[in-house]
């Protein structure tokens, strides 16, 4: 993968998550997949015009990671890129609604975890 972005492989890698999303893993990922790959001021333009519900979260933390880049490690902001955007599963919260002649429906609101990973391209 790093030959394919033009990462340097010694370089810092710098992560923020975000562990609780209100939004199925299947929502957050596309909205993961714009970002990948691009710089991180490009990134977060793209997020703050894009439709998705789900990408003001992902904006939030991609804005943690750049500022975790810039406080932690000193890095410069300009030259940052989105190395890594990936989404998995956490918890599935299970509801009961009634249904007609006595049955009943399952509800399952499901939540998921985001993790974003910069870092600086090589020259």
């Amino acid at each position: 993968m790093s030959k394919r972005l033009g990462i340097i492989p010694n370089s810092i890698p710098v992560v923020a998550k975000d562990r609780m999303i209100l939004s199925s893993p299947r929502k957050v990922n596309l909205v993961a997949r714009l970002i990948r790959g691009m710089s991180a001021g490009i990134a977060i333009n793209t997020l703050k015009f894009c439709k998705k519900a789900v990408a003001q979260d992902v904006r939030k933390t991609l804005l943690s990671a750049v500022a975790n880049a810039e406080g932690n490690y000193g890095l410069n902001v300009d030259t940052l890129v989105v190395r890594e955007a990936y989404v998995g599963k956490a918890l599935i919260v299970r509801r009961f609604m009634a249904r007609a002649r006595g049955s009943g429906g399952s509800i399952k609101r499901r939540f998921s975890r985001l993790t974003v990973v910069l870092c600086e391209p090589e020259n």
